[in-house]
């Protein structure tokens, strides 16, 4: 019971304590409270530092004299617990109070008596409370200020949202009153590195100025402001936000960075005196990428590209993308086992901001090549924008097979590369290569190869077997066509693809260096070797130059080779891979015209072409047909007359313009069919005849032999004006007349092949070893035209210097730059354009 009590005094005291001193702390309470509410309101932010000082000690006085009354505070005695415990058990007679009383006297009856009092008392201690504090702030406060300090306190609070800690020490920011010293705020925006742009100097000086204006940055800049001699305190609106710095600010400033993301604003409110900065932030547009001009295949079988890029600040990146075109048959969805090609594109400069750009990539071995495909090229900038070009559909170049064999191989190991689900049909294709093989293919090794791959094809469960299947057969393939290759002619091509990887991936010079010695070495073989198989051919020796031909020598070459290594060793890696493409080309245009060697690559390439418009032109017929079903359908239900068929005559249309197409390449290659001749006209080369002489025209119709692709331009042209009529019946029709020219041009080229009719294959004067004709004229074997040099000109082949290329290059890019100026007249601006498009 004792512990009771004792417990119960202390609650006393305590809340005698709580009572006296509240009503004295509530007052301070309410004065701090004030501070607040003029510090989150902003009042220090518009007030000049003298005046912050003035507030501030007022601020101070005032709290003060709310404690100043604390210095009579005393704590409460025991006596005053007591009292307090007394008023509050609601018992006469001081109960706790009698509990600390002694006898003083040793009567026994007193004492008794005594006793029954103390445990009287003692029974009712249960009831002894202290009970809650009552400072009665009502009596101090009577017009209750305490409540709307609280309210303010509320509203306040939630108007300075994330400055509220600024706005608080903005009022302890005394610049000029207690430390008079010079204060020096600078500022300045950095636009991000990419844009290559200054920074933008911010200055105080041009208050006026700076508060009108507003001042474009690009997106991302980053505004920076450093204080020397006092604290900084900025206030942002909008899409600036503060940002960590990068590194620490100088000893003696105070330095904050900003990043502009969007247009807002930044003001620098202490120091006092510094003006109101208002950004626009400019976004990085994305780049713009489309291709200049479809793409073309190279005569070995490379896709070459040309590009034009734009962008505000330089595109830093390309890359082309292809996808293999979806099929119009209904079925399983095909499973490609291979991704489609994707690689790098070159770009005219490390950051293009307006050029056109070229690329030349060798896709013949990969399981896409020959397959209908879709390109989309990508450029993409520093700041990780991305653009897109158009979808374009094309076909990948291939290499070409002359022989039957590999070319129906490697048909297959397309069609399984681009669908796993068509491994039974070429199982079922190996199988019809094997029938009669003493008849078609009669040499054992062949056979065997044939043999291995389908039951390799067999056995194979999962795509990692097929994908081996397909590499299977793309090495006989290459066999088979190859298997005549010197080791000579391995080694240069080995030389020049070690040579051509070194100079992408940036070997080092000593590399370079070794490679390029390996070239020579290589090259002065396979000229040996060339020279030993012309002295091999004495009937070719024989034969007198014509005096446009152009000589080649072995020196020639050889400064090819050395003028590589220079450019590697100044750091243009790029000219020097162009100048080995140049060489390679070269090189290839010497075989081929060698005696002995294919000469047929452009004839292979346009029967290609020819046998894939024949399909085409099927498939559009059968289309035309069922579509011209349809029509009578519908109409014999509803009345309805025969629509345009316009989606069919734009694909006719577009067919016709690939066969013009091909028309005008083996005009120019000199082996082309010619169009209508003259009626009883004796045709002429490449019109209507093969090699010199043509053969005498039919009288009554005109056309000369072979005349194939005249007639089928003729017949696709008026399929194309049916299909715009809607007469699909009349459209059948032509396009079937269109099918039998084309078939029939095939066989006139096809022939000429196997003829040895053609470029560079009559015995005709003129037609020597080591010169060739391109688009009806001389050609060096180096497939370069000749221009009708006269005897006594210098023969020897010239290669332009490297200050002549430097030059070049210079005007090229100051085209460029006038090209991209849009303040220049529009006739200069197609001028340039047309120069550029020549070059």
């Amino acid at each position: 019971m004792q512990l009771q009590l004792t417990q119960a005094l202390e609650r006393a005291r305590i809340a005698i304590a709580w009572e006296r001193s509240w009503p004295y702390l509530g007052r301070l309470l309410s004065v701090v409270g004030l501070f607040l509410v003029a510090s989150w309101v902003g009042l220090w932010l518009a007030l000049p530092s003298i005046a912050r000082a003035i507030g501030l000690a007022l601020f101070a006085l005032a709290a003060l004299a709310a404690l100043f009354p604390l210095i009579k505070f005393r704590w409460p005695s025991r006596e005053d617990g007591l009292a307090r415990l007394d008023r509050g058990s609601g018992i006469r007679h001081r109960p706790a109070t009698a509990l600390t009383d002694t006898l003083s006297t040793q009567d026994p009856m007193a004492r008794a008596l005594w006793l029954v009092q103390r445990e009287r008392t003692l029974s009712s201690l249960n009831k002894i409370r202290a009970g809650l504090p009552s400072p009665r702030l009502a009596i101090h406060d009577p017009w209750a200020l305490r409540a709307l300090v609280v309210v303010l306190l509320f509203a306040t609070w939630i108007a300075a949202g994330g400055e509220r800690g600024t706005r608080i020490m903005a009022a302890f920011n005394w610049n000029g009153v207690l430390a008079p010293a010079n204060v020096r705020v600078d500022a300045w925006v950095t636009p991000p590195l990419y844009t290559g742009k200054p920074p933008i100097i911010l200055s105080a000086a041009n208050k006026d100025a700076a508060d009108a204006a507003v001042l474009p940055v690009p997106a991302g800049s980053t505004l920076i402001v450093r204080s020397s001699g006092g604290a900084l305190d900025v206030v942002l609106t909008g899409g600036v936000s503060e940002v960590a710095p990068a590194a620490e600010a100088p000893k003696g400033t105070s330095e904050k960075h900003f990043a502009i993301a969007a247009d807002g604003t930044a003001h620098v409110r202490a120091p006092s005196g510094q003006p109101l900065w208002k950004f626009t932030a400019t976004a990085d547009r994305a780049p713009t990428i489309s291709l200049a001009k479809d793409p073309e295949r190279q005569a070995r079988g490379s896709l070459q590209m040309s590009y034009k890029l734009e962008d505000d600040y330089g595109v830093t990146e390309a890359h082309a993308q292809f996808a293999a075109r979806a099929s119009d048959a209904k079925g399983a969805k095909p499973r490609p086992l291979f991704d489609a090609p994707s690689f790098s594109l070159v770009l005219p400069n490390a950051r293009t901001r307006n050029g056109v750009g070229q690329t030349v990539k060798d896709l013949s071995e990969d399981p896409y090549a020959g397959a209908e495909v879709t390109l989309t090229l990508t450029a993409k900038d520093e700041a990780g924008n991305e653009g897109k070009s158009e979808p374009f559909n094309t076909r990948l170049p291939e290499r070409l097979f002359t022989k039957p064999l590999p070319r129906a191989l490697i048909e297959q190991r397309r069609i399984l590369a681009l669908d796993a689900n068509q491994n039974g049909q070429v199982a079922l294709a190996l199988d019809a290569l094997m029938i009669a093989p003493e008849a078609f293919t009669p040499e054992a090794g062949q056979y065997l190869g044939l043999r291995s791959v389908s039951s390799q094809l067999d056995r194979a469960r999962t795509d990692a077997a097929l994908r081996e299947v397909v590499a299977s057969l793309w090495s006989l393939a290459v066999t088979i066509e190859d298997g005549d290759i010197t080791d000579v002619d391995k080694a240069l091509k080995a030389a020049q693809d070690a040579l051509k990887q070194a100079l992408e991936r940036g070997a080092s010079d000593e590399e370079i260096k070794k490679l390029t010695e390996n070239l020579r070495a290589a090259l002065d073989n396979f000229l040996k070797q060339l020279a030993e198989k012309m002295k091999q051919n004495p009937q070719q020796l024989a034969r007198p130059l014509d005096k446009n031909t152009k000589v080649m020598r072995q020196q020639d070459l050889n400064n090819m080779i050395e003028r590589m290594e220079r450019l590697s060793r100044s750091g243009d890696k790029d000219a020097a891979k162009q100048l080995l493409e140049q060489m390679q080309q070269m090189l290839e245009n010497l075989q081929m015209a060698q005696p002995g060697q294919q000469g047929d690559g452009e004839m292979e390439q346009a029967l290609n072409e020819l046998g894939d418009m024949i399909r085409k032109q099927q498939q559009l017929r059968d289309k035309t047909f069922k579509q011209g079903q349809e029509s009578r359908r519908d109409r014999s239900r509803n009345g309805k007359p025969e629509q345009g068929m316009g989606d069919l005559q734009q694909d006719q249309q577009g067919l016709r313009d690939r066969l013009k197409k091909l028309q005008d390449q083996l005009a120019k290659q000199g082996m082309g069919q010619g169009q209508k001749g003259q009626k009883g006209q004796k045709g002429e080369k490449g019109q209507g005849g093969q090699g010199e002489q043509g053969q005498q025209g039919d009288p009554g119709d005109g056309d000369g032999d072979g005349d194939g692709l005249g007639d089928a331009d003729s017949a696709m042209g008026d399929a194309g004006g049916r299909l715009g009529e809607g007469n699909a019946d009349g459209a059948v029709d032509s396009q079937g007349k269109a099918l039998d020219a084309l078939r029939k041009g095939a066989q006139s080229l096809a022939q000429a092949m196997q003829q040895g009719e053609g470029e560079g294959q009559s015995d005709g004067p003129g037609n020597n070893p080591g010169r060739q004709q391109s688009g009806g004229r001389e050609s060096d074997p180096l497939g370069r035209p000749l221009h009708g040099r006269e005897l006594g000109d210098d023969l020897t082949v010239k290669i332009p210097g490297e200050i002549d290329v430097q030059r070049v290059r210079r005007i090229l890019e100051e085209l460029r730059r006038r090209l991209g100026d849009t303040t220049r007249p529009q006739l200069e601006l197609d001028y340039i354009e047309r120069l550029l498009k020549d070059y």
